[in-house]
Protein backbone atom coordinates (compact mmCIF):
# COMPACT_ATOMS: atom_id res chain seq x y z
CA UNK A 1 0.00 0.00 0.00
CA UNK A 2 1.10 3.53 -0.59
CA UNK A 3 0.06 6.55 0.61
CA UNK A 4 0.77 10.03 0.14
CA UNK A 5 1.10 12.99 2.82
CA UNK A 6 0.56 16.38 2.37
CA UNK A 7 1.89 18.17 5.21
CA UNK A 8 4.04 21.08 3.88
CA UNK A 9 4.89 23.52 6.41
CA UNK A 10 6.15 24.82 9.20
CA UNK A 11 8.98 23.01 10.79
CA UNK A 12 7.50 21.98 13.91
CA UNK A 13 4.48 21.10 12.29
CA UNK A 14 6.08 18.40 9.65
CA UNK A 15 8.33 16.97 12.87
CA UNK A 16 4.80 16.94 14.45
CA UNK A 17 3.56 14.48 11.65
CA UNK A 18 6.62 11.93 11.62
CA UNK A 19 5.40 9.89 14.88
CA UNK A 20 2.05 9.34 13.05
CA UNK A 21 4.20 7.41 10.22
CA UNK A 22 5.83 5.09 12.66
CA UNK A 23 2.16 4.05 14.49
CA UNK A 24 1.24 3.55 10.57
CA UNK A 25 4.28 1.84 9.73
CA UNK A 26 4.08 -0.58 12.42
CA UNK A 27 0.42 -1.02 12.17
CA UNK A 28 0.50 -1.81 8.41
CA UNK A 29 3.70 -3.62 7.68
CA UNK A 30 4.39 -2.95 4.19
CA UNK A 31 2.95 0.22 3.71
CA UNK A 32 5.13 2.82 2.04
CA UNK A 33 4.68 6.93 2.25
CA UNK A 34 5.68 9.76 -0.17
CA UNK A 35 5.23 13.30 1.01
CA UNK A 36 4.89 16.44 -0.20
CA UNK A 37 6.46 19.09 1.91
CA UNK A 38 7.92 23.12 1.71
CA UNK A 39 11.29 23.01 -0.27
CA UNK A 40 12.92 24.10 3.07
CA UNK A 41 11.95 21.25 5.02
CA UNK A 42 12.19 18.85 2.47
CA UNK A 43 15.08 16.42 4.16
CA UNK A 44 13.04 16.31 7.69
CA UNK A 45 10.86 13.18 5.98
CA UNK A 46 13.06 11.94 4.30
CA UNK A 47 14.83 10.82 7.32
CA UNK A 48 12.24 8.48 8.36
CA UNK A 49 12.97 4.85 7.06
CA UNK A 50 8.64 4.37 5.75
CA UNK A 51 9.29 7.23 3.19
CA UNK A 52 10.25 6.77 -0.21
CA UNK A 53 10.00 9.77 -2.33
CA UNK A 54 9.75 13.44 -0.73
CA UNK A 55 8.03 15.61 -3.35
CA UNK A 56 9.62 19.38 -2.25
CA UNK A 57 7.04 22.37 -3.08
CA UNK A 58 7.45 25.69 -3.25
CA UNK A 59 4.11 27.27 -2.27
CA UNK A 60 5.49 29.87 0.26
CA UNK A 61 8.44 31.21 -2.85
CA UNK A 62 6.08 30.99 -5.34
CA UNK A 63 3.16 33.23 -4.32
CA UNK A 64 5.70 35.98 -4.42
CA UNK A 65 6.69 35.33 -8.37
CA UNK A 66 2.95 34.07 -9.57
CA UNK A 67 2.96 35.91 -12.59
CA UNK A 68 6.59 34.69 -13.96
CA UNK A 69 6.77 31.67 -16.42
CA UNK A 70 9.09 30.11 -14.68
CA UNK A 71 6.81 29.83 -11.48
CA UNK A 72 3.86 28.91 -13.99
CA UNK A 73 6.41 26.13 -15.39
CA UNK A 74 8.24 24.94 -11.86
CA UNK A 75 3.48 24.50 -10.97
CA UNK A 76 3.15 22.42 -13.59
CA UNK A 77 6.03 20.13 -13.07
CA UNK A 78 5.45 19.56 -9.73
CA UNK A 79 2.04 18.03 -10.79
CA UNK A 80 2.94 16.47 -12.99
CA UNK A 81 5.23 14.51 -9.91
CA UNK A 82 2.35 14.61 -8.36
CA UNK A 83 0.15 12.98 -10.55
CA UNK A 84 2.56 10.23 -11.66
CA UNK A 85 2.36 8.78 -8.75
CA UNK A 86 -0.24 5.85 -7.90
CA UNK A 87 -1.80 6.09 -4.80
CA UNK A 88 -4.26 3.92 -2.58
CA UNK A 89 -4.61 6.99 -0.30
CA UNK A 90 -3.80 10.78 0.24
CA UNK A 91 -3.95 12.22 4.08
CA UNK A 92 -3.91 15.73 4.10
CA UNK A 93 -2.45 16.63 7.58
CA UNK A 94 -2.40 20.25 7.23
CA UNK A 95 -5.72 21.31 7.27
CA UNK A 96 -5.47 24.22 5.24
CA UNK A 97 -6.87 25.39 2.07
CA UNK A 98 -3.69 25.20 0.49
CA UNK A 99 -3.04 21.63 1.21
CA UNK A 100 -6.41 20.88 0.39
CA UNK A 101 -5.26 22.00 -3.23
CA UNK A 102 -3.09 20.11 -3.27
CA UNK A 103 -4.88 17.13 -1.94
CA UNK A 104 -7.37 17.61 -4.76
CA UNK A 105 -4.75 16.69 -7.41
CA UNK A 106 -4.54 13.36 -6.37
CA UNK A 107 -6.55 10.28 -7.84
CA UNK A 108 -6.95 8.50 -4.79
CA UNK A 109 -9.07 8.46 -1.58
CA UNK A 110 -8.70 11.72 0.31
CA UNK A 111 -8.40 11.68 4.01
CA UNK A 112 -8.63 14.96 5.93
CA UNK A 113 -10.04 16.35 9.24
CA UNK A 114 -13.47 17.70 9.10
CA UNK A 115 -14.87 21.21 9.28
CA UNK A 116 -14.84 20.81 12.99
CA UNK A 117 -11.15 19.87 13.38
CA UNK A 118 -9.17 21.47 10.71
CA UNK A 119 -7.56 24.53 11.36
CA UNK A 120 -9.19 26.58 8.07
CA UNK A 121 -12.97 24.32 7.49
CA UNK A 122 -13.33 25.12 4.11
CA UNK A 123 -10.73 22.79 3.49
CA UNK A 124 -12.44 19.73 4.53
CA UNK A 125 -14.85 19.78 1.21
CA UNK A 126 -11.89 18.64 -0.25
CA UNK A 127 -11.70 15.42 1.26
CA UNK A 128 -13.95 11.98 0.31
CA UNK A 129 -13.49 11.47 4.21
CA UNK A 130 -13.32 13.59 6.72
CA UNK A 131 -12.57 12.49 10.33
CA UNK A 132 -13.46 14.20 13.58
CA UNK A 133 -10.37 14.49 16.19
CA UNK A 134 -10.52 17.17 19.27
CA UNK A 135 -9.12 20.05 18.55
CA UNK A 136 -7.69 20.15 22.62
CA UNK A 137 -4.82 17.55 22.31
CA UNK A 138 -1.95 18.12 21.38
CA UNK A 139 -0.95 18.26 17.58
CA UNK A 140 1.33 14.90 18.00
CA UNK A 141 -1.71 12.96 19.51
CA UNK A 142 -4.30 14.56 16.62
CA UNK A 143 -2.11 14.25 13.86
CA UNK A 144 -1.57 10.22 15.28
CA UNK A 145 -5.73 9.80 15.32
CA UNK A 146 -6.33 11.30 12.02
CA UNK A 147 -3.60 8.62 10.37
CA UNK A 148 -5.14 5.63 12.46
CA UNK A 149 -8.83 6.41 11.18
CA UNK A 150 -7.79 6.83 7.96
CA UNK A 151 -5.42 3.47 7.59
CA UNK A 152 -7.83 1.13 9.95
CA UNK A 153 -6.16 0.90 12.64
CA UNK A 154 -5.62 1.98 16.72
CA UNK A 155 -3.95 4.60 17.62
CA UNK A 156 -0.72 2.48 19.71
CA UNK A 157 -0.81 3.63 23.48
CA UNK A 158 2.08 5.78 24.90
CA UNK A 159 4.16 8.73 23.65
CA UNK A 160 4.60 8.43 20.13
CA UNK A 161 7.75 7.65 18.34
CA UNK A 162 9.64 10.05 15.62
CA UNK A 163 11.16 7.07 14.26
CA UNK A 164 14.16 9.31 12.70
CA UNK A 165 16.74 8.92 15.42
CA UNK A 166 18.56 5.63 14.69
CA UNK A 167 19.02 6.69 11.23
CA UNK A 168 21.08 9.71 12.52
CA UNK A 169 23.03 7.97 16.08
CA UNK A 170 26.74 7.28 14.01
CA UNK A 171 27.48 10.61 15.67
CA UNK A 172 29.85 10.90 18.31
CA UNK A 173 29.76 12.54 21.72
CA UNK A 174 31.29 16.18 21.47
CA UNK A 175 34.56 15.64 23.62
CA UNK A 176 33.58 18.34 26.22
CA UNK A 177 30.54 19.28 28.12
CA UNK A 178 28.26 21.08 25.69
CA UNK A 179 24.79 22.72 25.05
CA UNK A 180 23.00 24.18 22.04
CA UNK A 181 20.65 27.41 22.32
CA UNK A 182 18.29 28.12 20.16
CA UNK A 183 17.82 31.81 20.19
CA UNK A 184 16.05 32.48 17.14
CA UNK A 185 12.33 32.06 15.93
CA UNK A 186 10.17 33.71 13.29
CA UNK A 187 8.06 35.60 15.56
CA UNK A 188 9.71 38.23 17.01
CA UNK A 189 7.02 37.84 20.29
CA UNK A 190 8.43 34.47 21.31
CA UNK A 191 11.89 35.50 21.79
CA UNK A 192 13.72 35.66 25.00
CA UNK A 193 15.80 38.66 25.78
CA UNK A 194 19.27 39.08 24.88
CA UNK A 195 20.43 39.83 28.20
CA UNK A 196 18.71 36.60 30.00
CA UNK A 197 20.69 34.21 27.11
CA UNK A 198 23.91 35.72 28.23
CA UNK A 199 22.90 35.17 32.16
CA UNK A 200 22.39 31.35 31.17
CA UNK A 201 25.43 31.02 29.15
CA UNK A 202 27.27 32.37 32.41
CA UNK A 203 25.45 29.60 34.40
CA UNK A 204 26.32 26.87 32.27
CA UNK A 205 30.04 28.09 31.66
CA UNK A 206 30.65 28.20 35.08
CA UNK A 207 29.35 24.54 35.17
CA UNK A 208 31.91 23.74 32.82
CA UNK A 209 29.98 23.43 29.55
CA UNK A 210 30.46 24.97 26.34
CA UNK A 211 27.86 26.54 25.02
CA UNK A 212 26.74 26.29 20.90
CA UNK A 213 25.08 29.36 19.00
CA UNK A 214 23.53 28.51 15.98
CA UNK A 215 21.93 30.75 13.43
CA UNK A 216 19.75 30.84 10.09
CA UNK A 217 19.09 34.35 9.14
CA UNK A 218 21.82 37.38 9.57
CA UNK A 219 19.47 38.93 12.59
CA UNK A 220 20.29 35.60 14.00
CA UNK A 221 23.71 35.65 13.70
CA UNK A 222 23.65 38.96 14.83
CA UNK A 223 22.08 38.62 17.73
CA UNK A 224 24.58 34.74 18.20
CA UNK A 225 27.09 37.81 17.72
CA UNK A 226 26.38 39.95 20.72
CA UNK A 227 25.68 36.78 23.60
CA UNK A 228 29.24 35.30 22.73
CA UNK A 229 30.73 38.84 23.07
CA UNK A 230 29.42 39.16 26.54
CA UNK A 231 29.43 35.15 27.18
CA UNK A 232 32.95 33.50 27.11
CA UNK A 233 31.59 30.03 27.31
CA UNK A 234 29.45 30.91 24.29
CA UNK A 235 30.44 30.15 20.63
CA UNK A 236 28.85 31.53 17.35
CA UNK A 237 28.43 28.16 14.91
CA UNK A 238 28.91 28.61 11.19
CA UNK A 239 25.47 28.25 9.13
CA UNK A 240 24.00 25.12 9.17
CA UNK A 241 21.43 23.26 7.38
CA UNK A 242 18.87 21.00 9.08
CA UNK A 243 21.12 17.99 8.81
CA UNK A 244 23.90 19.94 10.34
CA UNK A 245 22.20 20.92 13.39
CA UNK A 246 20.56 17.33 13.83
CA UNK A 247 23.95 15.66 13.63
CA UNK A 248 24.43 18.46 16.52
CA UNK A 249 22.42 17.62 19.02
CA UNK A 250 23.44 14.22 19.10
CA UNK A 251 26.54 14.88 20.27
CA UNK A 252 25.75 17.59 22.64
CA UNK A 253 24.56 17.10 26.29
CA UNK A 254 21.16 19.21 26.02
CA UNK A 255 19.20 22.24 24.87
CA UNK A 256 17.75 25.24 25.31
CA UNK A 257 15.00 27.10 22.80
CA UNK A 258 12.43 29.52 22.72
CA UNK A 259 8.86 27.96 20.93
CA UNK A 260 11.02 27.17 17.28
CA UNK A 261 11.00 24.55 14.97
CA UNK A 262 14.62 23.96 15.95
CA UNK A 263 13.25 23.15 19.46
CA UNK A 264 10.87 20.31 18.09
CA UNK A 265 13.88 18.79 16.42
CA UNK A 266 15.17 18.30 19.57
CA UNK A 267 12.52 16.19 20.95
CA UNK A 268 12.47 14.12 17.83
CA UNK A 269 15.72 13.04 19.14
CA UNK A 270 15.11 12.95 22.72
CA UNK A 271 17.63 15.51 24.01
CA UNK A 272 17.41 16.96 27.00
CA UNK A 273 16.00 20.14 26.50
CA UNK A 274 14.09 23.17 28.16
CA UNK A 275 11.20 25.14 26.03
CA UNK A 276 10.96 28.79 26.96
CA UNK A 277 6.93 30.02 26.68
CA UNK A 278 5.27 33.47 26.63
CA UNK A 279 1.82 33.42 24.64
CA UNK A 280 2.22 29.74 23.21
CA UNK A 281 -0.55 27.17 24.04
CA UNK A 282 2.19 24.68 25.20
CA UNK A 283 -0.61 21.84 25.95
CA UNK A 284 -1.55 21.88 21.95
CA UNK A 285 2.34 22.32 20.73
CA UNK A 286 5.00 22.36 23.23
CA UNK A 287 7.84 20.11 22.43
CA UNK A 288 6.82 16.36 22.68
CA UNK A 289 9.31 13.68 23.23
CA UNK A 290 11.50 12.11 25.99
CA UNK A 291 13.57 14.68 28.16
CA UNK A 292 11.85 17.55 27.59
CA UNK A 293 11.01 20.58 30.18
CA UNK A 294 8.74 22.96 29.65
CA UNK A 295 9.16 26.50 31.20
CA UNK A 296 5.95 29.05 30.84
CA UNK A 297 6.28 32.30 31.58
CA UNK A 298 4.76 33.45 34.80
CA UNK A 299 3.23 36.34 33.75
CA UNK A 300 0.20 35.17 31.09
CA UNK A 301 -2.26 36.64 29.53
CA UNK A 302 -4.97 37.20 32.40
CA UNK A 303 -2.30 39.92 33.48
CA UNK A 304 -0.84 41.59 30.29
CA UNK A 305 -1.26 41.20 26.41
CA UNK A 306 2.80 41.99 26.23
CA UNK A 307 4.44 39.18 24.78
CA UNK A 308 7.51 40.50 25.76
CA UNK A 309 6.59 41.41 29.03
CA UNK A 310 6.22 37.61 29.70
CA UNK A 311 9.38 36.43 28.31
CA UNK A 312 11.53 38.65 30.14
CA UNK A 313 9.55 37.46 33.01
CA UNK A 314 11.77 33.85 32.35
CA UNK A 315 14.77 34.07 34.74
CA UNK A 316 17.88 32.80 34.05
CA UNK A 317 18.69 30.80 36.77
CA UNK A 318 15.38 29.48 36.83
CA UNK A 319 16.32 27.47 33.28
CA UNK A 320 19.25 26.66 34.55
CA UNK A 321 17.81 24.58 37.11
CA UNK A 322 15.35 23.16 34.71
CA UNK A 323 18.45 22.18 32.27
CA UNK A 324 19.89 20.88 35.35
CA UNK A 325 17.47 18.71 36.44
CA UNK A 326 17.09 16.48 33.05
CA UNK A 327 20.93 16.59 32.07
CA UNK A 328 22.62 13.40 31.53
CA UNK A 329 25.09 12.64 34.65
CA UNK A 330 28.19 12.52 33.62
CA UNK A 331 28.83 8.53 33.58
CA UNK A 332 25.74 8.62 30.73
CA UNK A 333 27.75 10.95 28.12
CA UNK A 334 30.21 8.42 27.32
Amino acid sequence: MRVLIVKTTSLGDVIHTLPAVTDAATARPGLRFDWVVEEPFAEIPAWHPAVDTVLPVALRRWRKTLWRESTRSEWKQFRRELQRGHYDAVIDAQGLLKSAVITRLVQAPRYGLDKDSAREPLASRAYHHAVAVPRDLHAVERTRMLFAAALGYEVPPGRGDYGVRAGLKDCARAPVPSLLFFHGTARAEKLWPEERWVELAALAGASGYTVWLPWGSDAEQARARRIAERADSAEVLPRLDLKGIASLLMEVDGAVAVDTGLGHLAAALDVPTVSLYGPTQVGLIGAYGANQLHIQSPVTTATTEDAEAMMRAIEAPVVWAGLESILPGEDLRT
